[in-house]
């Protein structure tokens, strides 16, 4: 007899967005697994389209059973089924989601950073690699950003990407996020060699705008628990005046 997942009502239910099995959504998974009564069953939603191949073989590596999956509201949303095994593989994988959980929290980045060129330092990490200008430039038009922008940017990019995440994952339609970031330094003179000084952050405000026809209340909520767990606002709140707004247009 084959299984109708339509009528099938799931122990759990998480959404997964638009994260990928790489991006911690295994995590996420292993998680709700726990939730899930052995023999349970964990509907996962996700809008991400190589979940569909990295699912089906993840679940047979952990013990469990990948039962299908079915279209989801929007054009992109898949709802995946996930059967929780019981079997030794099964144990073990939940045994192994604590000892994750501590490598992930003592997860260290790593970079190395060559000076190549006039005026111009060369970033690696991972497979990527990135050219970076002076700390800070006047100039109209430049060859490489400056630290200070690629700082800047950095801020504004971790809060656009993980805004845009968490709101696919609670189920808020965005049409657009842009995010604007300006920042000035106490005393940029000081950072120039022509006067002693503070050369640091005097302030740095951003403002997030987010198109949406969805619950505003909502998109908020979900803006300020995005702000709260990003590591790089947390970080410089407290080394400056961080002034951050939303608004939806």
């Amino acid at each position: 007899m084959s299984l109708d997942l339509a009528d099938l009502t799931p122990d759990q239910v998480l959404d997964g967005g638009d994260l990928d099995c790489g991006s911690g959504l295994v995590l996420l998974i292993r998680e709700h697994m726990m939730k899930t009564p052995a023999g349970g069953v964990l509907e996962m939603r996700s809008s991400e389209p190589t979940v569909a191949d990295d699912l089906p073989p993840w679940c047979r590596m952990a013990g469990h059973e990948f039962l299908g999956s079915l279209p989801g509201q929007g054009s992109r949303v898949t709802r995946y089924f996930v059967r929780r095994g019981q079997g030794p593989a099964a144990v073990a994988e939940n045994q192994e989601l604590a000892k994750d959980k501590e490598r992930a929290k003592g997860y260290e980045w790593r970079l190395r950073t060559r000076s190549s060129g006039s005026l111009k330092s060369t970033v690696y990490c991972r497979n990527f690699s990135f050219d970076v200008g002076q700390s800070a430039s006047f100039e109209e038009k430049d060859r490489h950003p400056s630290a200070v922008e690629y700082l800047l940017g950095a801020l504004s990019a971790d809060l656009c990407t993980a805004f845009a995440t968490s709101c696919a994952r609670a189920g808020l339609a965005m049409d657009d996020v842009e995010i604007t970031a300006r920042g000035r330094l106490v005393n940029v003179l000081a950072q120039m060699g022509l006067e002693q000084g503070d050369p640091s952050f005097a302030a740095i405000e951003v403002k997030c705008f987010a198109s949406t026809l969805d619950d505003e209340a909502r998109a908020k909520e979900v803006w300020e628990k995005t702000v709260a767990a990003s590591p790089l606002a947390a970080t410089l709140a407290k080394a400056t005046e961080l002034t951050l707004k939303f608004a939806v247009v």
